[in-house]
């Protein structure tokens, strides 16, 4: 009982904010604070599975290399007992980008990997629940409208799309830098989406890119990520492998983790090249990265329209815009400057293609590009023989040129 009593009040330590003001309130309640603890620790042991091997990051990440049928997806009713499906057949006209190595992540430094067999899992920390607002919340993005074309919820977009059509995947190359993110609330992230079903509450979307999020990750530097969702963000789907869902299959690579190097301004530039598409012969959405590295799978049925196709694909920079001091955020879209400033200076995607009807990837046509505040972040777009359909896109923020 000392032993315990000591982690809770190590607990209350550890979120002296908000607890602290509640004890001077004459609200605090033990019994309460007691239970919280539990669902944390309760919810620790969900998502760490048993380990093989453990590596240790240089970014401070302990990496889990957990046997492939004990990953959390395995938890959910429908996949219990099932086997890892074997690679799919690639879309036709894609080929490998040799520009990504699967060496990327600060976690593969030391040249230490997991073995055959077993997934690399980010490890869930403590400090990682207690940092989001709630432990049914953690790994969740907010339950918010999410449309191409409007600002909802704090979210501000600098995006390229197509819609009208039916699509089995999409495909870019992402330029990848370290934003500042000025508020932990907030974050910055560049990424593809497939989205299909209505703005409404069924939403169905699937997403990959990389973030900063320093409540997520409790740092800020940018990370590969994935998110699912088939109900608007409500309920369903999570960041990376945080709930169960997406299967993964690769043993070299850590959704979730730090990527380096990444790009510079006035030097070196560094991309991430993503493809996400529908396996024509199960039906499940699936996800490479770089140079011909299959990640996993999210399984069809976790979905309800796009078990079939998605209706839209988007690709681009999003912030989140909490508003400190009532003034418009400072965090950095992209490499923090403006589209304008072009290539070594702001952030592209290039190469946006998407999977047709028969499985094949094919340039994007008539892509419409949107920023939601352009004052504060933009977008230019363009096509040419080396980039195929490519845009620049980003800013600052709020600055006393333009975005206040």
């Amino acid at each position: 009982m000392v032993l315990l009593s000591l982690g809770v009040l190590l607990l209350l330590a550890g979120m002296s904010p908000v607890f602290s003001e509640a004890a001077a309130n004459n609200t605090f309640r033990p019994g309460e604070e007691l239970r919280s603890y539990r669902r944390v620790r309760a919810h620790l042991r969900r998502l760490n599975k048993p380990a093989v091997k453990t590596i240790q990051s240089p970014d401070g990440d302990t990496i889990d290399c957990v046997l492939s049928h004990l990953q959390p997806a395995f938890d959910h009713p429908g996949l219990k007992g099932m086997r890892l499906l074997d690679p799919p057949e690639r879309p036709k006209g894609h080929g490998a980008d040799a520009a990504t190595q699967n060496s990327f992540q600060l976690w593969r430094a030391s040249g230490e990997s997991c073995p055959g067999g077993t997934v690399p899992i980010r490890r869930t920390k403590e400090e990682d629940i207690l940092r989001a607002s709630s432990v049914k919340r953690f790994g969740r993005k907010l339950a918010v409208r999410s449309r191409h074309d409007s600002e909802t919820g704090g979210h501000e977009h600098a995006v390229g799309y197509v819609v009208g059509d039916q699509y089995y995947g999409a495909k870019a190359s992402l330029n990848v830098w370290a934003p500042k993110v000025t508020s932990p609330s907030e974050f910055s992230l560049s990424q593809v989406w497939v989205i299909s079903g209505s703005f409404g509450t069924d939403l169905n979307t699937i997403e990959a890119g990389w973030q900063v999020s320093p409540q997520l990750y409790g740092d800020s530097s940018p990370r590969f990520f994935t998110y699912w969702t088939t109900d608007a963000y409500q309920a369903t789907g999570c960041y990376n492998l945080l709930c169960s869902g997406f299967i993964q299959t690769n043993n070299m690579i850590a959704i979730g983790a730090a990527i380096s190097p990444t790009s510079t301004y006035d030097g070196g530039q560094f991309d991430i090249s993503l493809l996400v598409w529908k396996d024509p012969n199960h039906g499940n959405w699936w996800l490479e990265l770089g140079s011909g590295e299959l990640v996993g799978y999210w399984p069809s049925f976790l979905f309800s329209h796009l078990s079939e196709h998605a209706s839209m694909v988007q690709f681009g920079g999003e912030i989140v815009n909490a508003q400190p001091q009532g003034l418009h955020t400072a965090t950095q879209m992209g490499s923090g400057h403006y589209a304008r400033e072009g290539f070594g200076r702001a952030s592209y995607f290039r190469n946006l293609q998407v999977v047709d009807w028969d499985n094949s990837l094919i340039p994007v046509a008539n892509l419409r590009v949107l920023a939601d505040r352009p004052s504060c972040y933009d977008i230019q777009g363009g096509i040419n023989s080396v980039w195929g359909n490519y845009f620049y896109y980003g800013g600052p923020g709020r600055n006393d040129d333009r975005c206040t």
